[in-house]
């Protein structure tokens, strides 16, 4: 391993740290990562370095635009799709939708659109359908299409611009190139790519940003692959995909567009179709964008940084290079029918209502109680099932490296305490010989017989639940709380660096399940990026660097904010001129 030397964290208070990186000297990337991660971490006596006050003239505009290029208006989908929410989950169930204006409309609609506008007094801003910490929204979407009718003629690069619901033309690929692209994959299928605008979070957060931005990428990914399921379509990940493969082809590389705009990172490119064998190709034909017409220039989206997070670069430089297939195995995974039961009721809403309804609680009442049912079922759907793979999980190809730890408040004819859910059955013996070893880990018996939902001490755990959580009511207030346990220095050795990233992605993607699995419900749920590492690792028995805490939940009753008012999503304003959020 290559010899390095730490340098000195920042202590104190949050604010800007010294204008130091991580290391002086050659580092290898997971030297980078680890450094990264420890730096970052919340502890009782300091937070992760950030700016400490909120910075009002330099608040990133949240709406990406490129002007110049072509803007392609799509039709706004009519209000009261029947599609029952339940449905989604029944891969096969949904007759394929054929591609069309149409049908791209409704995919984006689902999947990264606005959902609403929010006022307080003379303040509103945009709600989306994809989650985002702070609603700070660092993610983009992109399609490359081919040619549909009412759109374009041949292979397109388009950028999605969800103020509008319209699809800015960056790029027409051509005949040939078009041909080259689409030869590996299926009929009628499309590529949509996201990226990160990394300054939006640091805006706020701080060295911390590069986690909220993976976070919000693993949302983005399950909310395309919901929104794909919605329409018969099938999505996967393109993980042999390159990382300056994927910024050349959607024109991310190109200097001459962004000039003084905040530059977007290259995150995933997923391929959509309305059927996918297990043979499909997980890569791309040799992208040629040479003597490609590129339109459009990036807005600027502050007038002025006025600190730069120096570590945030490095370890985006540690996460690239991500080209490896990786195929793993899933015989050892329960089959659905040992997962979900027979419903209690037929479902409460349309998959339209959960997917545009869906909202993060901003406060939750402490009383409200749910069903063991109701329970089981969201914990359910976070597990992966043999083939056929479950949705959301069959859009990435790796074994859960995500586990959960519950904090259990109130869920009728459950004791209240901490739980388990380790989410693939090999790693069941590791999780017990690294927790505390006075934990029961008694299996629930009320639960489906294929859930591996385990108590492991009983008591009320409200206070230790929100005094993790960064000392956030809302963690204690719902009816469970839960942190995200990732399998991690395993994962870096195993895949490298460039995993860390999909760490968060899984554990994203966790979040987005529980946010539909909460509207259907009648509760709702919110992600909480701010909790204490470490604590965390304290309260479950983890005293090693090989298991790490990524991310945090929160279910139950909402307290809802009677002083703000509700305004549609589109209709209400020019499209994409709305506040800053």
């Amino acid at each position: 391993m290559t010899s390095y030397r730490r340098l000195p964290r920042s202590s104190g208070l949050p604010g800007p740290p010294e204008r130091t990186g991580l290391f002086e000297g050659d580092a290898s990337p997971e030297e980078v990562v680890v450094a990264y991660h420890e730096r970052t971490k919340h502890h009782f006596h300091r937070f992760a370095a950030a700016l400490g006050y909120m910075d009002w003239a330099a608040q990133p505009d949240p709406f990406r635009r490129y002007a110049g290029a072509p803007v392609m208006r799509l039709p706004l989908p009519r209000a009261g799709r029947l599609l029952p929410y339940r449905q989604l989950y029944a891969i096969g169930s949904v007759a394929p939708e054929p591609l069309s204006l149409e049908s791209v409309s409704l995919f984006f609609r689902y999947a990264l659109s606005l959902t609403a506008w929010k006022r307080f007094g003379d303040t509103s801003w945009s709600l989306r359908a994809n989650p985002s910490s702070g609603n700070l929204h660092p993610t983009e979407g992109y399609a490359v299409l081919p040619a549909i009718e009412g759109l374009g003629d041949t292979a397109t690069v388009y950028h999605y611009a969800p103020g509008a619901h319209a699809l800015e033309r960056r790029a027409i690929l051509g005949t040939e190139r078009s041909a080259e692209l689409f030869a590996p994959f299926p009929e009628a299928a499309f590529l949509v790519g996201l990226s990160s605008v990394p300054w939006r979070e640091a805006w706020k957060y701080g060295e911390r940003a590069f986690r909220y931005c993976q976070h919000d990428v693993g949302h983005a990914l399950a909310s395309l692959r919901i929104a794909a399921a919605a329409l018969g379509w099938r999505l996967v990940l393109l993980d042999c995909v390159g990382d300056d493969t994927l910024a050349s082809l959607l024109g991310l590389s190109r200097d001459e567009d962004f000039g003084e705009a905040e530059r977007e990172e290259p995150e995933l490119l997923a391929l959509v179709a309305p059927a996918l064998s297990s043979r499909v190709s997980h890569g791309l034909n040799q992208v040629r964008v040479d003597g490609v017409l590129w339109q459009g220039r990036a807005n600027r989206l502050s007038p002025e940084h006025a600190v730069e997070w120096p570590v945030i670069a490095e370890v985006t430089r540690a996460t690239r290079g991500r080209e490896a297939s990786i195929t793993e195995g899933w015989s050892r995974f329960p089959g659905e029918e040992s997962l979900i039961e027979t419903p209690v009721h037929p479902g409460l809403l349309t998959a339209e209502q959960a997917i545009l309804g869906r909202r993060s609680a901003v406060a939750m009442d402490g009383s409200t109680a749910i069903s063991q049912a109701t329970f089981f079922r969201m914990l359910a759907r976070l597990i992966p099932t043999r083939e056929p793979r479950a949705m959301p999980w069959d859009a990435i190809p790796w074994q859960p490296r995500i586990h959960l730890g519950l904090f259990v408040h109130r869920v009728d004819g459950l004791s209240p305490g901490l739980y388990a859910l380790p989410r693939d059955p090999d790693k069941i013996e590791i999780l017990k010989g690294m927790m505390h070893p006075g934990f029961r880990w008694r299996r629930v018996p009320a639960g489906p017989p294929g859930l591996p939902l385990y108590l492991l001490q009983e008591g009320d755990c409200r206070a230790l639940a929100a005094r993790v959580s960064c000392g956030q009511d809302i963690a204690g207030d719902g009816a469970f709380s839960l942190g995200m346990i990732a399998d991690y220095r395993d994962s870096l050795t195993t895949y490298g660096a460039a995993f860390y990233r999909n760490l968060f992605w899984e554990a994203g993607m966790v979040g987005q399940v529980l946010y539909l699995e909460a509207e259907e419900a009648g509760i709702r749920s919110t992600g909480i990026g701010c909790y204490f590492d470490d604590p965390v690792h304290e309260v479950f028995g983890i005293d090693s660097m090989e298991w790490q805490s990524f991310y945090h939940f929160t279910v139950g009753g909402p307290v809802e904010d009677l002083r703000l008012t509700t305004l549609p999503a589109y209709g209400r304003a020019l499209p994409g001129q709305g506040p800053k959020a």
